[in-house]
């Protein structure tokens, strides 16, 4: 299915897929009367809600993405992310206030599988991008969201791609009720530390460390997050880790996504740290891999330098797929439940 955003007729576009008819229902709503959409969370944090958001705020975020990258009338964009959560529905946001060409494919781990041809924008999640390396040549422009992008998955894009590739890869940060994102670090062809902050975007921290954000233009409250970071400068922040994962192991306070980063420079399963109730330390750190049991990867994992003593995991387990929520983020509540559950047995 392609949609023709300059010349855009709804009772010609086709809906056979049940990804089609989705896509259509949500035009639909966006040229109703009505001055809201409906979106659903995640629910990798907590239990998915949906809420509704005005769509003049919708269209300033995606102008804020499309006058970022130079996207311009006519040029061509993929949108391969489930339309219920704000990711696919502000790539359809951006494709109506740009006048872009859409093209939809139903959201699947590789969904550039059937491209042959040049595309000028693509949202995508991590997993996706992995199993997509060796058609990434036909993007112009991605941005990668959902979860973090892991030092494992940013070599494997430069060793596919070569150090001068003419694309830009992107990795974002939001949520969404900062309608998708409000921040963009590249990770290709140049690698960089910290996220830079959309104009009209002011960022500050809390008492503990954790990000605020306000922007008037696409929510009128400032948002807490539950995200710790360093702030560089007036609008660029790096992440360190989130609060609600925060492991507390014998007094001492880890930050998984931390540690998970450093692991998977040196593997290339999907990694996730975890604490495990423990009587003597409270929450003892063990770490989750994807994948069959290897001990080749143990062995490289043993020889990692970790800041502390106490990041090093006291256990490791092999699992065959870590639980993910539909968007491809990893859903650590589940994850957490089925180790509790493994752990009881």
């Amino acid at each position: 299915m392609q949609i023709d955003f300059k010349n855009l007729n709804m009772n010609q576009l086709p809906s056979e897929t049940e990804f089609e008819k989705k896509t259509k229902v949500f035009l639909e709503e966006w040229f109703s009367d009505k001055k809201t959409v409906p979106v659903q969370t995640s629910g990798s944090t907590g239990t998915p809600k949906i809420f509704e958001i005005e769509k003049d705020k919708m269209i300033a975020s995606a102008e804020m993405t499309c006058n970022f990258l130079g996207l311009k009338k006519g040029d061509t964009a993929l949108l391969c992310l489930p339309v219920e959560y704000i990711s696919g529905k502000m790539m359809i946001v951006r494709s109506v206030v740009k006048n872009l060409t859409l093209i939809i494919t139903n959201p699947s781990t590789r969904p550039l599988q059937n491209v042959d041809n040049e595309i000028d924008f693509c949202a995508m999640t991590p997993l996706q991008v992995e199993n997509s390396l060796e058609q990434l040549h036909w993007i112009k422009n991605i941005i990668i969201g959902g979860a973090a992008v892991s030092e494992s998955l940013k070599n494997k894009i430069f060793n596919t791609l070569g150090s001068k590739g003419s694309q830009r890869i992107f990795e974002t940060y939001g949520m969404s009720e900062t309608l998708s994102h409000i921040a963009l670090k590249q990770i290709y062809p140049v690698s960089e530390m910290f996220f830079t902050a959309f104009e009209n975007v002011e960022i500050s921290t809390d008492e503990r460390g954790c990000l605020k954000i306000y922007a008037p233009h696409l929510n009128e409250e400032i948002l807490q997050t539950n995200d710790l970071v360093e702030i560089k400068n007036n609008n660029q922040f790096r992440f360190l880790g989130r609060t609600d994962n925060v492991i507390n192991s014998g007094g001492a306070k880890i930050f998984p996504e931390q540690l998970e980063a450093l692991v998977k420079k040196e593997v290339p399963n999907e990694a996730v740290f975890l604490g495990i109730d423990d009587e003597s330390l409270g929450q003892k750190l063990i770490l989750i891999l994807e994948g069959h049991k290897s001990q080749e990867i143990i062995d490289k994992i043993e020889k990692i330098s970790f800041e502390k003593s106490f990041h090093r995991p006291k256990e490791i387990i092999f699992i065959e797929k870590i639980p993910r929520t539909p968007n491809g983020k990893v859903n650590r509540i589940e994850l957490k439940k089925y180790i509790a559950e493994q752990y009881n047995n």
